[in-house]
């Protein structure tokens, strides 16, 4: 017989796990779903209206882009929670424990370095140079703002100061990309010791993308060699 304090572990509740942040690309969603109405619809115009090896061309180039346009654009996705970080790119997906994440580089590109050497590129999280101008900006205005707001309080006293000076004690301006690779930070460095991040390193095939992309460039290629 079990007492309350002492339960036996089949009794005792499951602690669920940790939900994961989700981070994708809205910008490529969009174009991904525009590209892939556009190859279905003229896909399948020459398809069903098309004559001759036309039909069997449309077939064999759907099957080759539609995969393409996926994997470049809808599949990829950044998941990470208190445990590990998985990357889902175009063609692979890796599983990165944080304690065996050595850092979190933004550059031209966001990437993920292990502590092996190995380096792997977030698709899902894009670096925008144009963001990253806009958001500097934001930051010299604010700056300058602020300073003659203070230059204003020194010369008028405690009614001095321009009330419209934005409050910049909230931090400053960043990309999106950029707010995202801290948010990955702060988990790593909060939970990269922790036992419960410990693992190896994981990586898988993305078959059902490379596959039917195969097929559809083998299909491609003998239509046009027996064309």
């Amino acid at each position: 017989m079990t007492t309350p304090d002492h339960q036996s572990p089949a009794s005792r509740p499951v602690v669920p796990a940790a939900r994961d942040r989700i981070y994708r690309s809205p910008m490529g969603i969009v174009g991904g779903v525009l590209v892939l109405a556009l190859v279905v619809w003229l896909g399948c115009d020459a398809l069903f209206r098309g004559h001759g090896r036309v039909p069997w061309l449309a077939l064999a180039v759907m099957i080759l882009v539609v995969p393409l346009v996926t994997a470049f654009t809808l599949r990829p996705a950044v998941f990470a929670n208190q445990e590990r970080l998985r990357v889902r790119n175009p063609f692979r997906v890796i599983v990165l424990p944080w304690g065996e994440l050595a850092t979190l580089r933004s550059g031209y590109s966001n990437e993920a370095l292990a502590t092996s050497g190995a380096k792997f590129q977030l698709w899902a999280i894009p670096v925008s140079l144009r963001a990253r101008k806009r958001a500097a900006n934001k930051r010299a205005k604010a700056a300058a703002q602020a300073a003659r707001g203070a230059q204003g309080g020194n010369r008028f006293g405690m009614f001095g100061g321009d009330a419209s000076v934005p409050d910049v004690s909230a931090g400053p301006a960043r990309a999106e990309s950029d707010k995202i690779m801290d948010d990955l930070r702060d988990l790593q460095e909060r939970h990269g010791e922790a036992e419960h991040a410990q693992g190896e390193i994981t990586t898988r095939w993305s078959y059902e993308i490379l596959i039917p992309t195969l097929a559809g460039a083998v299909l491609l290629a003998v239509l046009l060699i027996t064309g």
